[in-house]
């Protein structure tokens, strides 16, 4: 009987060599480690354990290599570069039920191998047993909604600017600014951590004393996400210091964290985790190599982060309205047998995009972050929550901020600011 093989993982290559022979040497990389036959290798034990290949299709064809220093097939001097999306298989029993282990599966040396002038990792799919093992994400949208004291909309936010150079005072009286206006959520930038300028319970204390006073008074805590990245023995210990003082979330680097350390934050974590990919640039830029945003969504939503960003349409990075929205369906629809998260909008947001946004989606299950697009307003921090707060309004009743602008300045005020960029 034939083994059983659920975990999958799908490829777009490129090589100069025949198809079939290139993709057996990524099979072989990643299953028995070598494209030669090795002493204790057993016709059985290959059986049992090698990848398989699932499928090869051809999707296209170069004169060009997309990735330098690609190896060509002896005595070709003008190698055709073949494109084709490739499928490989594992048994369960190849890697167990450890993330760290699975990556190094389907996304370990395969991007230097020689043969292969682009390699790019698509979409994995892992069997229920992950989410057996792994609880993944603790909160989600519905959680998070709850903690804050809101309906069913999106969530609106942003993020504390300047980045760096404000101290923890400073930083509070921003927050108050905010939180009076009616923002959801507020969160540390990325680069903010536990800095001599802003040590981080200092921050958290001065910032918590303001959304504790206001939720006194007014029913409704508004949720920050202190960024706690560190060394996990910190993040553990600053996670109890946030909780302790009240707060509702904290913020984690996904990629400098790292899988497990994510995995280890929630195994002990009473609070949402709002992941940030800072960095992502480096897996996804290239349509050449790296891995595509479904792979990323399964892992660290299996690791336990209730958040993540995903960018936003007409961002100030260089990625596509289209990849963004497919990033945004992966969180709310996962596929590859991770679990459902929110789909942190970012990056360049104002309130124009909001109409846009969700007629592609047809969900409000959205965090909606706009740094500049508050904090810039010319009108100041309270005009700029409103005009996203209208925006948002609008385009659940299918209306643009072009048809509110004439009853709403801060509407107004935005597209004469932003609507020039």
């Amino acid at each position: 009987m034939p083994t059983p093989r659920p975990i999958r993982a799908t490829y777009l290559i490129e090589t100069a060599f025949p198809l079939e022979q290139a993709t057996e040497m990524m099979a072989g990389e990643q299953s028995s480690g070598t494209f030669v036959k090795t002493p204790g290798e057993t016709d059985e034990l290959k059986e049992k354990h090698a990848a398989h290949i699932e499928g090869i299709e051809v999707v296209g064809e170069t004169n060009q290599p997309s990735l330098p220093k690609a190896r060509v097939p002896k005595g070709v001097t003008n190698p055709t570069y073949q494109q084709a999306k490739v499928t490989l298989s594992w048994p369960l029993e190849n890697v167990g039920v450890n993330l760290s282990n699975l990556m190094a599966t389907v996304a370990g040396n395969l991007f230097e191998l020689a043969p292969f002038s682009a390699l790019k990792l698509l979409e994995i799919t892992v069997p229920a047993d992950y989410q057996k093992a792994y609880p993944g994400t603790q909160f989600g949208t519905a959680g998070t909604r709850e903690l804050i004291g809101m309906d069913d909309r999106p969530i609106i936010g942003t993020i504390i600017k300047p980045s760096v150079g404000l101290s923890p005072e400073q930083t509070a009286r921003q927050v108050e600014t905010l939180i009076e206006a009616g923002l959801d959520f507020i969160k540390d930038d990325e680069l903010m951590g536990d800095s001599p300028h802003s040590p981080f319970e200092q921050r958290v204390d001065a910032v918590m004393k303001v959304i504790n006073r206001y939720a006194d008074r007014h029913g409704k805590k508004s949720m920050f996400a202190f960024n706690l990245s560190g060394d996990i023995d910190d993040m553990l210990r600053r996670h109890d210091y946030v909780l302790k003082q009240g707060g509702t979330c904290v913020m984690v680097s996904l990629n400098w964290v790292g899988i497990s350390g994510v995995a280890k934050l929630r195994q002990h974590c009473q609070l949402p985790i709002h992941g940030h990919r800072n960095g992502w640039g480096l897996y996804s830029r290239s349509e050449a190599i790296g891995l595509d945003f479904p792979v990323y969504q399964t892992i660290f939503s299996l690791a336990g982060a209730d958040h993540i960003h995903t960018n936003g349409i007409r961002n100030k990075f260089c990625e596509t309205d289209e990849s963004v929205l497919r990033s945004i369906k992966s969180c709310l629809n996962p596929t590859g047998g991770g679990y459902p998260v929110t789909p942190v909008i970012s990056s360049g947001q104002w309130a124009e995009q909001a109409h846009d946004t969700y007629q592609a989606m047809q969900s409000a299950d959205l965090m909606y972050l706009c740094g500049g697009g508050i904090t810039g307003h010319p009108g100041g921090l309270a005009a700029g929550v409103r005009s996203i707060q209208l925006g948002w309004e609008g385009a659940m009743k299918g209306q643009t901020i072009y048809d509110l602008q004439d009853q709403h300045p801060e509407i107004q005020q935005a597209i004469e600011l932003y609507g020039n960029k």
